[in-house]
């Protein structure tokens, strides 16, 4: 019981202080004759759409554990950052917010950096719907011309069921779709792109009736790290390890790193980056 006053006290001094960081005048709020900084209790309540008695419990440490809703709410009403939200979520319920679909939108240039750091390691970025939203020079040599391809079909999916070179290109092809599809089962129930993520699938089972013999055995798996062989016309048969690594702030975001598993790999890798050049 200690332990849970002393996270609804950290709950409290944390919403106070965000509370009190807050410029009234950023919300169209008079800032004259304040006797204390930022948003009061009660304009805070009506942002989040939350009783003023009930939040003023909340800073106290006595008003239970409030809802996904009202978090959401409050972390709105405060102007909260995605590292802020999360950090809210943390202390209201020992717990991390779940993950929100995002429309597909570009990339930091930092992020984009690194990838471009990794001339021989085939790196990409995707969003939990598995829409593409950054690659490096190494990706588009390996998998796809992803410049070619529209942004609205750059999805991992769509390119590995719909392209008919795919399968040529993937070595074990049929282990590699059930894995994919068995990740992508998983993923797209961690995100609120119900709507979304559905109008994908029905587009796949319609159009590819691999995807829809697989989709169909209900498999589901983590995608954080494995191995895959491809077929490559210039350096034959590769053998890339792959990592998936969470984007720090963009938890929507996945980081996909292929790395040559032995120096042969690596030379062959090499050999299709400049063959590219």
């Amino acid at each position: 019981m200690a332990a849970v006053a002393s996270d609804e006290n950290q709950l409290g001094t944390y919403l106070k202080d965000r509370r009190a960081k807050l410029d009234p005048a950023a919300f169209g709020i008079p800032s004259m004759r304040r006797r204390t900084p930022g948003l009061r209790r009660e304009e805070v309540a009506q942002r989040a759409n939350v009783s003023a008695t009930w939040y003023t419990w909340l800073e106290q440490g006595r008003g239970g554990t409030p809802s996904v809703d009202v978090l959401d709410g409050i972390a709105n009403a405060l102007a909260l950052t995605p590292a802020e939200r999360e950090h809210l979520f943390l202390l209201a319920q020992n717990r991390p917010p779940e993950v929100r679909y995002k429309a597909p939108e570009p990339v930091t240039p930092q992020l984009q950096r690194v990838l471009d750091s990794l001339p021989y390691s085939p790196a990409l970025v995707k969003t939990i719907r598995w829409d593409i939203v950054a690659w490096n020079k190494a990706a588009q040599a390996m998998f796809a011309d992803y410049e070619s391809i529209p942004p609205e079909k750059r999805n991992v999916l769509r390119i590995f069921f719909s392209h008919p070179s795919r399968r040529q290109h993937i070595a074990d092809w049929e282990t590699s779709a059930r894995s994919i599809v068995a990740a992508f089962r998983s993923d797209s129930l961690r995100t609120g792109a119900t709507e979304s993520v559905q109008e994908l699938v029905d587009e796949l089972l319609q159009n590819s009736p691999e995807f829809a013999a697989i989709w169909r055995d209900n498999e589901v798996q983590t995608h954080g790290e494995g191995t895959k062989h491809f077929r490559h016309s210039t350096a034959g048969l590769l053998t890339l390890e792959y990592s998936a690594f969470e984007v720090t702030g963009r938890p929507d975001l996945s980081l996909i790193i292929y790395t040559p598993a032995t120096p042969k790999d690596a030379e062959g890798m090499r050999t299709i980056i400049e063959s590219q050049a």
